[in-house]
């Protein structure tokens, strides 16, 4: 069921240091102010704990992987509990043997571990070798054969603020996904977030990498009336024989109009914002996308090229 009462959101932004147990006490922290000013539903940024180690490959850093449930999570399904606040904490998971995930674990607020969802999209670029770390996200032997909540790998949880959707980074650029996701029934999609400028690029394509990341999202709001929830990490992050990473932060919440409701610029910040069902009610039916899709033609888009 979709939420019928407002739900606040909270966002962290942050800089991630070398020392994991460091980074997992700063959140805890950002994660209290952000429930002391109001939120209900709180979003960390991807891989919240510990630096974006994409950044080369290298088999050790294997070894920041953990299982879920695990240390992490089991903490932060206490914090949950304690706050009565739904979280979603993005980490290194290791499922198996040679199987890992960059994955985000759902908690209600009673504590209790909904879910997981695993990023679906790996990107191989420059200083973001994901393929050589991370399994996609793919459906379980329940999630293939039911559509309560589930759907060949995208997942939708009921928590008791509301019905959330969890997409992880580079699944942002995906229309189809935040389109399965909203048809799954959720009332916000969480994009949390791990993006930023190489040095040598920022000056010339720096603000315009920030605006069409944010153009992208803001049209998955507006294309499916949900709102959309997007936490990004800040600070310059090295990686020795390159010129590193400096992650442009721009955390946002937009509501299903478009509109940014709460934004933050690139330094460390607690967004929280409060989303109003009512307002996913009157976009859809004031634009009714939904209504009007030819789903009985879109068969085409199942394959890779068309020309």
């Amino acid at each position: 069921m979709s939420a019928t009462q407002p739900f606040t959101v909270g966002l962290i932004q942050e800089a991630v240091g070398p020392d994991v147990a460091v980074n997992l006490n700063d959140a805890i922290a950002k994660i209290r102010e952000a429930h002391a000013r109001g939120a209900q539903i709180i979003c960390l940024q991807e891989l919240f704990n510990c630096q974006y180690f994409c950044k080369a490959q290298k088999g050790e850093r294997f070894e920041l992987a953990e299982p879920i449930p695990g240390p992490t999570i089991t903490t932060m399904q206490a914090l949950a509990k304690d706050l009565a606040v739904v979280l979603i904490v993005p980490i290194f998971e290791r499922q198996a043997a040679g199987v890992y995930r960059n994955s985000a674990a759902v908690i209600d607020a009673d504590g209790s571990l909904l879910g997981v969802y695993r990023k679906m999209h790996i990107p191989d670029d420059p200083l973001f070798n994901e393929k050589y770390y991370f399994t996609p996200g793919d459906a379980t032997q329940d999630e293939r054969y039911t559509m309560k909540g589930a759907a060949n790998g995208w997942r939708v949880w009921k928590t008791r603020y509301a019905s959330i959707g969890v997409l992880i980074c580079w699944d942002q650029w995906y229309p189809e996904a935040a389109r399965i996701t909203s048809l799954l029934g959720a009332d916000i999609l969480f994009y949390p977030t791990a993006i930023g400028w190489h040095p040598s690029e920022k000056a010339e394509f720096g603000d315009d990498q920030v605006s069409a990341w944010r153009t992208i999202q803001r049209s998955h709001a507006i294309a499916n009336g949900v709102y959309v929830a997007s936490p990004n990490r800040v600070g310059f992050e090295p990686e020795p024989g390159t010129n590193g990473l400096e992650f442009f932060g721009h955390s946002f919440i937009s509501d299903p109009f478009g509109r940014i409701i709460a934004e933050a610029g690139v330094d460390p910040a607690v967004l929280v914002a409060t989303c109003d069902p009512r307002v996913i009610e009157d976009t859809r039916r004031n634009w009714p996308f939904l209504r009007d899709r030819r789903i009985d033609a879109y068969g085409p888009i199942l394959n890779r090229y068309l020309g």
